[in-house]
Order: C-alpha cells, then structure tokens, then sequence
C-alpha cells in the first residue's frame, strides 16, 4: 500500500533503478481500464466521525485540508469555482454512504449517452439513467483521513438508482509469442544489472528534467526518437533500457481483453480502445497508457493543461 501519489509509466520509473519494474512485469497483477474523467472526486465514511464527505485531493493536504460534509461546506471551499461546487453537491447528494474511503473520476451528469470529461469521448452501451457518471479506481485505509494509504479499488461497487458506477473489466491474455517474451525480458534484466553497475540511473532531479524534456516532445506529436532519448538520458545502456521496458509494455497492452461494459473509446473522430489501464501487483502499481497517441492530446486539451497548472 501507498500514500496518494501519482502514477509512473514503468518505462520512467526505471529511470531511478525500480527493479520492482521487471519484477511488476512478470508476476500475477490484477488490472483495470484507466478512465479519463475530471474532476478526481474523493469520498466516503470518515474514520474520525463517521461522517459521509465528499471532496478532492484536498481532503488529504496536510494544513489547509478540505472536507466537505454539507453543501454550506462545499460552497466554504468552492464558491468561486460554480462547476466544480455544483459537481461537488451532486456528488455529495448521490453518493451512497459505504464504508471506507474512495477515490473515483467525475465522467458526467446522467441523461446522456456520450460523455467528454478531458480528452477522450466515451460511448456508453445504453443511455444513463442516474444522476451521476464516477468511475471509481482507489480505495483508502487509515485510522484517520492523514493516514490514510491508498490501494487500488478491487471490488465492484455496484450501481444505484442515482449513480452509475463504470469500471470496465479487463484481463492480459499471454503473450502469443512467449520466447520472444522471454528474450525481452532477459535482456531488460541484464540492461538494469548493467546500469546498477556502472551507477548509470538518474538522480531525481536528473529524472525530473528527462521526463519533462520526453513529454514536451510527445507534446508537439514528435515520437521520441533513440537519439533523443539518448541526449535526456545520457547513456546507451539506460536509452535502450527504457526502450526494452517500452517494448514489454507495449506488449502487455496488446494481450489486453477488455469486455462489454467498456464503452467505446474516441480521441476526436479516431476509435481507440482505451486511455491506458493501471496494474498492481505486490510490486506496484504503474499505468500503461497509449502513451503517443493519448498523451500529445491530452497535453494540448486547453481544459487538461489549465487543471494542470
């Protein structure tokens, strides 16, 4: 388990000598669709008071936390942002009061049958009926909101008169090719052992800097070339570990089977399958998303980049 931090690609987070990364790749994992919603929304039982609250990230902060258990709360907080209050009371009104601690994205309001909350427009099966669209995705546990450390959510919340809970099921079928497998991995292995060696990972601030250069060049629609990642990373041994990494998961993605509860994906007029999906395993969790293509639009997405900020 762990405290709310962000998601790595594992291509990245072997940058820093992650060796739980190959480790991840091979072992048993559990894995779901990553939605593309806004806003994060945070919910739940208060361990503190047993009290039902809604809120965002900021239900976590440290000094200025932000807990929203009426509307006179939420309008305290948020009167200044209309959009996100009125998502907020929704949220607060319809949201069934379960036990624990939840973490989902705001897709929409109901009455719909296509919703664009970021970047990704999603088709649903049927016309939604509730009054909200959450895709749920974390679950916390702690004796009090600080201490609360995040696990990704494994059951199914089931949906309710008001709201429509989407989690798209999805299983990674065995490689098809599974010497091919075998050798990428081998040679990822030996790349990492090598880099340990020779003391080649990056700092943080030095992994700060490359990951910043690599995803202003997916946000000009340029793919990364070796030579460039070259110049970010400095070495040929850890260029081509990265590459090597890219490749299995790629690979993952691929033998990805999602089932009929996922809604049909779209970036503008283009079909996709999905943004990415989060596996977790007892060596992590890291996102594998369709890197180039999801990630130049959603850093060009004027709404994305702003939130962002």
């Amino acid at each position: 388990m762990t405290k709310n931090l962000h998601l790595e690609h594992p291509e990245d987070a072997i940058l820093l000598g992650e060796e739980n990364v190959i480790k991840w790749l091979q072992a048993p994992a559990s894995t779901s669709v990553k939605m593309d919603g806004s806003v994060a929304i945070v919910w739940g039982i208060n361990p503190e008071n047993n009290r039902f609250f809604v809120g965002k990230k900021s239900v976590f902060n440290k000094v200025k936390v932000q807990i929203c258990y009426t509307a006179d709360d939420i309008q305290r907080f948020y009167s200044d942002k209309v959009e996100l209050a009125a998502i907020l009371t929704d949220c607060l009104e319809c949201l069934p009061r379960t036990e624990g601690v939840f973490q989902g994205d705001y897709i929409g309001s109901g009455g719909q049958l296509a919703y664009t909350p970021n970047t990704i427009t999603y088709v649903m099966p049927s016309m939604v009926s509730q009054k909200v669209v959450i895709a749920p995705h974390t679950e916390y546990k702690g004796e009090t909101i600080k201490e609360c450390v995040a696990t990704p959510l494994e059951r199914i919340m089931e949906d309710t008169e008001f709201v429509k809970f989407l989690q798209p099921a999805v299983d990674i079928a065995r490689p098809l090719d599974m010497d091919q497998w075998n050798d990428n991995l081998l040679a990822t292995q030996e790349l990492f052992d090598c880099c340990a060696i020779n003391n080649l990972f990056l700092t943080q601030s030095e992994y700060d800097e490359a990951v910043k250069s690599i995803n202003a060049e997916i946000r000009s629609g340029e793919t990364p070339s070796y030579e460039f990642l070259l110049k970010q990373l400095k070495t040929e041994e850890l260029t081509r570990l990265y590459f090597f990494t890219l490749i299995l998961k790629n690979g993952l993605m691929e033998n990805a089977i999602t089932y009929s509860d996922c809604p049909v994906s779209f970036i503008g007029d283009t079909q996709i399958d999905y943004e990415g999906l989060v596996r977790w395993s007892q060596f992590g969790t890291y996102k594998l998303v369709h890197r180039l293509l999801f990630s130049a639009a959603n850093f060009n997405n004027t709404r994305f980049r702003s939130a962002e900020g």
